[in-house]
């Protein structure tokens, strides 16, 4: 009998020892400190809100719409020098707001140049009295080729109790004083004049605003050109009602010294004011009409949001 191998059973190597490690195990992280841990929540959400685009949110707008204040122009070396001192009066009661400065002619910069130059949002505001052939037609027109810019136009300064306030100041530094006697005060109002019905009825309509602010003086207005009457025909019409010349004084409705300006003064019998300048009252009506663009722009009788009002 062939004697078979007998199976051995493998022996048991009993619990294994553990392998050996080839190096150390990495240290965990140190845990955050609050401040560390909100800058990295801060930073991921907004990481990802960059690709989030909400349906009805609008951007909030850059800034208010330039003031772009609209100057006649002229020749006068005052002149200049006159509505730059306004427009510094316009900033300093509206820090903030973006004002430039453009001219219809004889003067630089010429309004079509200081438009090029915007982008966005413009409102026009014309230092300019009443609404003549400029307000109606010029302001529009350049407005319209204008065309990268969203803008409109303010109405021009006058009429308006502010104005009446700045006229009457001037009066007083002049020298003019009212009075009951006898052959008593009175004023005329010169303005430049144009063929536009609208616009003499609206320095007729300052004359009532001054003559009320002046305490009943009589205001008669006439016009360097373009209509009548002139200043020698109202000082005429004046001096045949019983006031004295020496007493009738000659108030300046120019928002600058110009040619017109200095021909009106100077047929002045007795006190002759000054143009406005940069008169307080005028820089505030110039802000008060900016604001009315704007509401009239909204529909509603508040500016929008980010625009101040100015007390007038």
């Amino acid at each position: 009998m062939t004697a078979s191998t007998a199976h051995q059973p493998t022996p048991d190597p009993g619990p294994s020892a553990p392998a050996p490690l080839s190096a150390p195990p990495a240290a965990y992280p140190a845990p955050l400190g609050s401040a560390e841990l909100a800058h990295r929540i801060t930073a991921e959400l907004s990481s990802r809100l960059r690709t989030v685009r909400l349906h009805g949110f609008r951007r909030p707008a850059a800034g208010p719409p330039a003031l772009v204040a609209v100057a006649h122009g002229s020749r006068h070396p005052g002149a200049a020098p006159a509505v730059r001192a306004l427009l510094a009066r316009v900033r300093a009661l509206r820090p903030g707001l973006p004002v430039h400065l453009g001219h219809l002619e004889l003067d630089r910069p010429p309004l079509d140049g200081t438009l090029a130059a915007l982008r966005g949002e413009v409102v026009l505001v014309p230092l300019l009295f009443g609404r003549g052939y400029h307000v109606s037609h010029d302001l529009p027109a350049a407005l319209a080729a204008a065309g990268h810019l969203t803008g409109r136009i303010a109405a021009p300064l006058g009429p308006h109790p502010l104005l009446a306030e700045a006229l009457h100041d001037r009066l007083l530094e002049a020298g003019f004083r009212a009075g009951p006697q006898d052959g008593g005060p009175a004023v005329v109002l010169a303005a430049a004049g144009s063929r536009a019905p609208r616009s003499t009825g609206d320095t007729t309509r300052i004359a009532r605003l001054l003559a009320a602010r002046l305490g009943g003086v009589p205001v008669v207005p006439a016009y360097a050109s373009a209509a009548a009457p002139t200043v020698p025909d109202a000082l005429r019409t004046l001096a045949a009602r019983g006031h004295d010349p020496r007493r009738t004084a000659v108030a300046a409705c120019f928002t600058a010294p110009g040619r017109f300006a200095d021909r009106c003064a100077a047929l002045a019998p007795g006190p002759a004011a000054a143009p406005l300048g940069d008169h307080p009252a005028l820089a505030r009506l110039v802000l008060h009409r900016y604001d009315q663009a704007l509401c009239a722009a909204t529909g509603s009788g508040t500016a929008p949001t980010g625009a101040a009002t100015v007390a007038v």
